[in-house]
This record gives C-alpha cells, structure tokens and sequence, in this order.
C-alpha cells in the first residue's frame, strides 16, 4: 500500500468511527427520546445480540483477527464480570439520553478520565505525577459549570450519565487487572465476542422484569409504523460497526493520534447534536464543556509526559 493510498485508507477509517459512533449516539437519542421507544435495557440488548452475532462472522467467517479462545473457567468468569459492568455503562448511558441532551451528555462522558485515576488508585493503589491529578481539576470542573448553565439539566439523567461514566472508566481498570497476564489478554474485538452474549444473558431477564410490555408495544409501533423495526436493526448494527472501526483505528494509527480523534470526536458530536436536535445551549455551558475537553488533553499530555 502507498503512503498516499494508506493516508487515504486511514482518513476513511477514521470517518467510519466518528459517523458510526455519532451515529449510534444520535439515534439512540432520537429512538428514546424524540421517537418515545422508552425502553433502553431493550435497546442495549438489541445492540449486544448484534455485536454477538457480527462478531462470530468477523472473527469465525471472515477472519478480521486470529480467533483466540478462553483458558480457564476462571477466565469465563472474569469476562462475565467484565460484561455485568459493561451493561450497567451502556445501560445507564442509554437512560440519560431519555433526559439528557446529547451535547451534556458528552460533556459528562468526558470526565472518564478522573473516574478512571480514581478507581486505579482504589484498586491497585496507584499512584500518577502530581500533574496528571492536577489536570483533572479542569476536567471537573468544566462539568460542574456546564450544569449549572445547562437549560436542559435533570438530576436523574445526570446521575445515570454519571454512573455510565464511572462503570466505564471502572471496566478499563478492572480489564487491565484481570485480564493483565499474557495468557489472558484478549484483543478488542475477541473480547466483544464472548462478552456480547454474556451481556444478552443479563440484559434479558432485566429487559422482562422492567420492561415487560416491550414486545407488544414495539409490535404496536411496527404496524403503525414498520421503520421502527429498520431503526432497531441499523441501529443494533452501527453498535458493532463503532467497536469494529475503534479496533480498526486503534490498529493503524499511533496512540496519541487516537487520544486526539477521541477528544475531537465528543466535539464534534456535540456541534452535530445541537443542529439536529436544536437543543436550547448556553454560553456557560459551552465554556464548561469546552473547560472539560481542555482538561482531558492536558490530561493525556501529563500522562503521556510521565510514561516518558
């Protein structure tokens, strides 16, 4: 591949991730919020049994990545927790999108790195550079400016927000641990292939005892309206394709490039969000925001500074 057909071949990869997971966020918002499908644990069951299924193809069929398989029970068991918390994430995240604009939502997503040195620290008695810990004041910070000047704000979407956010940065660190010894280690998209449907098993009979009436009332809508059933299924889908093409990222570009993208891509959903949805924004709440993503890069040169 020539440098030039590979810059464009990067270039493309990074435009599937960002439409992919702006996308999904976006429609999520849109089915549980605008559209009235209130039933999140449904919807992160329906994206999870897609992720299961496109994962067996990828991996089984078309050899995306070299299948690797478990080696212990032990190992099942730590993938099982690893899955029961990545539920509670996405679950919690898909709630607050019912309450929360899509624009404060990322803004709250954005303080996974404070959540993250916090649990390191619990966990395995961590300790970072005086530095890092002070860049995440402005992480903290820009989130707490942001609600206040958020006309949109609900306490309760904010704490499913917040919670998504601590249980995902909580899966970052708990995966190092358990999954840290090199017999263990799994990459991205062997890991979503046997946590998928660990994470259908615990999402079903949560979606039955709390969502009951989901059947009758999605059959309602589909005859009613049948792109309901296409929204689900472009939907689920796009779930798997924003793990595909984070992997696929992460593969071809260095790991500062990817800090970058990360950090531009919440900024960018944001803008998009607001022209969309035409949700009410305020200046205090953009300078917040803006405060948070300031934090989180001077978080990751900080990190990137100590590790040299």
């Amino acid at each position: 591949m020539t440098s030039g057909s590979g810059r464009l071949f990067t270039v493309g990869l990074v435009t599937s991730w960002y439409s992919s997971n702006i996308g999904v966020l976006l429609l999520n918002k849109y089915l549980l919020s605008n559209y009235g499908f209130k039933y999140p644990i449904f919807l992160t069951m329906c994206h999870m049994t897609a992720c299961a299924f496109f994962s067996y193809v990828a991996i089984a069929w078309l050899n995306i990545v070299q299948m690797q398989t478990l080696t212990s029970r032990l190992q099942f068991l730590k993938i099982s927790a690893l899955s029961a918390i990545f539920c509670t994430s996405v679950v919690g995240g898909n709630i607050s999108l019912r309450y929360l604009p899509v624009s404060f939502n990322q803004a709250v997503g954005a303080t996974t790195p404070f959540f993250t040195a916090v649990f390191a620290y619990l966990m395995t008695l961590k300790k970072e550079a005086w530095l890092t810990y002070v860049t995440l004041i402005p992480v903290v910070a820009g989130v707490v400016i942001a609600s206040g000047g958020e006309p949109s704000f609900n306490l309760f979407g904010f704490l499913m927000c917040i919670g998504a956010t601590a249980a995902r940065a909580l899966k970052s660190v708990v995966q190092g641990i358990l999954l840290s010894s090199e017999g263990e280690k799994l990459n991205s998209m062997n890991l979503l292939l046997y946590m998928a449907p660990i994470a259908v098993m615990l999402l079903l009979p949560a979606t039955i005892f709390m969502e009951g009436n989901v059947a009758a009332t999605t059959m309602q809508l589909a005859k009613a309206d049948f792109r309901v059933v296409w929204l689900l299924l472009f939907n689920s889908s796009m779930a798997y394709f924003v793990n595909l093409t984070n992997f696929l990222v992460t593969k071809h570009t260095s790991p500062l490039t990817l800090q970058v993208l990360g950090n531009a891509k919440g900024a960018v959903a944001v803008v998009v969000s607001i022209m969309i949805f035409k949700n009410p924004v305020s200046l205090i709440g953009m300078l917040g925001y803006a405060l948070t993503v300031c934090g989180v890069i001077l978080y990751g040169e900080a990190k990137k500074r100590d590790k040299s």
